[in-house]
């Protein structure tokens, strides 16, 4: 296991939550970017989603436990925040100190009912904006990422903050695909 791979189990294991403990949840997923060009950890995330959707199989829509996600609730969730993020990096560029405001991620993935949704389109939405996320980014100038919009949940953050710790979302959320799946395919012995 490398080092990268044991930070995000660490992670996992900490069981952060990301209202109630905020500052604990965003240095837990900067943590995990760690020195790393967040843009290159983002720029990997559709081909390393791919790859696991394709070792799903079967396993796409089994959760773990009860109340827990699957796969494929996973991607949904991944994606949900791609979306959000679409308009959070918006409003903070083009508005001064705009408010953003949060979501419950688990009412997203129940009552948008990704467990149902197709894979394909799932990760050709999340692909999308990714491309045009990392594209906003690279026209960015260092004032421009300094903008800041206040959370509803974290307070005050910059464009670069929030790049960052998508990054970091991507890492975890990663490693919460890999051991869904460990989970699963263990409980039956295989």
């Amino acid at each position: 296991m490398s080092r990268a791979e044991a930070d995000v189990d660490a992670a996992l294991d900490l069981r952060v939550d990301p209202v109630s403990e905020a500052d604990a949840y965003r240095n837990m997923l900067l943590g995990l970017v760690g020195d790393r060009d967040p843009a290159e950890v983002q720029a990997e995330l559709p081909d390393r989603v791919a790859a696991v959707l394709q070792d799903a199989g079967p396993d796409l829509r089994t959760r773990p436990a009860p109340g827990q996600w699957s796969v494929l609730e996973l991607l949904g969730h991944m994606m949900d925040a791609e979306i959000v993020l679409a308009a959070r990096y918006r409003w903070i560029l083009a508005h001064d100190e705009p408010p953003l405001i949060g979501y419950d991620q688990d009412l997203w993935v129940e009552r948008l009912r990704h467990q149902e949704d197709d894979p394909g389109e799932m990760l050709a939405v999340l692909m999308a904006l990714r491309r045009s996320h990392l594209g906003l980014w690279a026209r960015t100038s260092p004032a421009e990422r300094a903008r800041v919009g206040v959370h509803a949940e974290r307070g005050a953050e910059s464009y670069e903050l929030s790049f960052r710790m998508l990054a970091g979302h991507d890492l975890f959320h990663l490693g919460q695909m890999r051991r869904t799946l460990d989970q699963v395919r263990g409980e039956r012995g295989g």
